[in-house]
């Protein structure tokens, strides 16, 4: 096994289509032995894997598996993509997302080594000098395999220094299980703490090819790198305690002020509770402090001379509500009412109006380098035409931007702007990113931050819609499929507009259900008007066209209104006829009654 201490490793595979299917099952069988030989665990190494062709796609990441048998059943289930070969790109993904902590890397900081092992079979389709030499800046080592008819010299621009150790070519896919053992012993050398006299007062730790001195908590490490000082724990502020800290040698201990107690962790302080001797006598709430308690009232109690006692209160008429119609009080509560044929908003004080609806809307651009700079303004008009569409106000609706390429930026979240002025001045500020257009990576980015509520997004309980509109150019450089799934699931609305190249099973597959209402795609970017009022239509029903009117708020109400003065009119009326068709019945009546007594006296 390899013990030399923990890795990050991440397998990049090529499956192009130059890949034949038997030799795919000698990369499964090379990843495996590799595997095999590895210390995994959470704490131990931790593997991912991504094969890559024209596209980029995640197998599984350093989080995802911690036991050989599970990693094995993954590789094994790979379906080989069968298309380009897009090094270049599978090198930028492993950069940007398999050894991000968010994928399961452990932070640089602990100095654990992030290894790629790149295995592929042919010339790369696209630049990889420029994005191999970012990754390795950025602390990765690499290791390229080159298998039969593989390039020396792309093997050469990818690899890590010194190429003699980084650099391997195998004649055929036959010979690199046999290749496998040599690797292993290249990536997990030897345990260069027993093999050299390192120094290390303390301890000394294990890399592939070299080694580093630590020291036992409450030393530092010295200038030579090898020899410990104690520190004042105390002094440097990571200790945790609550209180006091008070230092001894080579560590420290933590105290508590009077009326505290030390809790189980040694660092934190708790109160103690006096209410829970259960004296206190109080009618509603005991609460404690240092050195006694005191009695408090729910809302809307006052607490009474007696410091025990609690009596309810008008609240409605003892706080400023802000109810907009009317204040009801409860027992210790209150709450506004509108009046009716309206609705209390989301701020539960002030009542709807005619007019559209409120949403959370957040807008995702394609800033990839197809756009174009003249074309990106035409999107930045586009995006401002929305942005007419809509009642901006922080009760209202709150807009956010977020522009992506290779890499996803957030140009202002929701909570940024709250007048469409403002909005608009922002947008019209924001700078083209040019590059890759990673949209699947885009889309995870708006799920995970722009719809937060620290970002400005209103909690799910009150009901206000979140809506994403996607817009792009291109096919995406990575996977959307998942990201897309995971948005629609989170209550998001999803609308996808597509221009020039876009594809329409990409855009299909953003866009919410039904698919024919959340997607739209124009040839041209001059001639994107009618998209803005293909969304009008889908997000404000009042300006909907066609055989069946569809009419505003206002104009229902007063239908409504209308209706019921009518029929209020039609009632009085047929009262009226009832009581006349009464008095004509008894007038008859009478009129018969005379005239037999006229015949009878005759």
């Amino acid at each position: 096994k390899c013990r030399t201490g923990p890795l990050d490793i991440v397998f990049v595979i090529d499956s192009s289509r130059s890949v034949r299917p038997f030799e795919f099952e000698t990369m499964r069988r090379f990843m495996m032995d590799i595997i095999g030989n590895l210390d995994v665990g959470p704490n131990a190494t931790r593997v991912g894997v991504i094969q890559y062709s024209s596209q980029v796609q995640n197998v599984f990441s350093l989080k995802t598996f911690f036991t050989r048998a599970d990693m094995e059943r993954a590789i094994n289930s790979i379906i080989p993509l069968a298309q380009g070969t897009m090094t270049g790109l599978a090198i930028q993904y492993a950069m940007n997302v398999a050894f991000s902590t968010q994928e399961g890397a452990r932070p640089l900081h602990k100095r654990i080594p992030r290894i790629a092992i790149i295995v592929t079979d042919g010339r790369p389709q696209d630049r990889v000098t420029e994005v191999a030499t970012q990754a390795r800046n950025a602390g990765i080592e690499i290791y390229a395999v080159g298998i039969q008819r593989a390039d020396m010299n792309s093997l050469r621009a990818m690899a890590s220094p010194p190429l003699e150790e980084h650099v391997f070519l195998v004649e055929s896919f036959e010979l690199i299980q046999q290749f496998a053992k040599q690797f292993q012993d290249k990536l997990c050398g030897v345990d260069m703490c027993m093999e050299r006299e390192h120094g290390c007062q303390h301890s000394c730790v294990s890399t592939p090819g070299s080694f580093y001195c630590e020291c036992n908590p409450g030393y530092r490490l010295n200038a030579d790198g090898k020899t410990c000082s104690p520190i004042d724990a105390c002094a440097d502020g990571r200790h945790g305690c609550q209180h006091h800290c008070v230092s001894v040698r080579g560590s420290y201990l933590c105290r508590c002020r009077p009326g505290y107690y030390l809790s189980q962790n040694k660092r934190s302080c708790t109160m103690i509770d006096y209410c829970s001797f259960g004296n206190h006598s109080c009618q509603h709430e005991c609460v404690s402090i240092p050195n006694g308690h005191y009695c408090r009232c729910r809302s809307g109690f006052t607490l009474q001379p007696d410091g025990k006692s609690c009596r309810a209160t008008d609240l409605c008429n003892g706080v400023d509500h802000g109810c907009e119609f009317k204040c009801v009080s409860t027992e210790g509560s209150y709450h506004c009412v509108c009046p009716e044929g309206q609705q209390l908003q989301a701020d539960s004080k002030t009542c709807s109006k005619c007019g559209a609806g409120h949403v959370d809307l957040v807008m995702v651009i394609d800033g990839s380098k197809s756009v174009r700079p003249q074309n990106f303004e035409l999107v930045k008009q586009f995006v401002n035409r929305i942005v007419d569409l809509l009642e901006v106000s922080p009760h209202g609706t709150r807009v956010g931007l977020v522009q992506y390429s290779s890499r996803v930026r957030t140009e202002f979240p929701l909570n940024k702007y709250h007048s469409a002025d403002e909005i608009k001045k922002a947008v019209m500020d924001v700078e083209y990113m040019e590059k890759g257009t990673m949209t699947g990576l885009a889309l995870k980015h708006m799920v995970e931050h722009s719809f937060s509520e620290l970002e400005g997004a209103r909690p799910l309980s009150h009901n206000i819609p979140r809506i994403g509109l996607v817009f792009t150019d291109g096919r995406s450089q990575d996977d959307i499929s998942e990201w897309a799934r995971r948005a629609k699931e989170s209550g998001i609305v999803m609308f996808a507009v597509g221009v020039g190249k876009a594809v329409e099973e990409e855009l299909r597959a953003i866009a919410s259900e039904p698919v024919e209402q959340h997607f739209s795609y124009t040839a041209d970017f001059t001639t994107m008007t009618h998209l803005v009022e293909n969304f009008s239509l889908n997000i404000c029903p009042e300006e909907g066209k066609g055989e069946t009117e569809i009419r505003s708020p206002c104009e229902c109400e007063a239908l409504v209104q209308f209706q019921t003065n009518t029929v209020a009119i039609l009632q009085s009326l047929t009262e009226k006829n009832i009581l006349w068709a009464r008095s004509l019945a008894q007038m008859t009546a009478r009129l018969e009654d005379l005239e037999k007594q006229i015949a009878n006296k005759k």
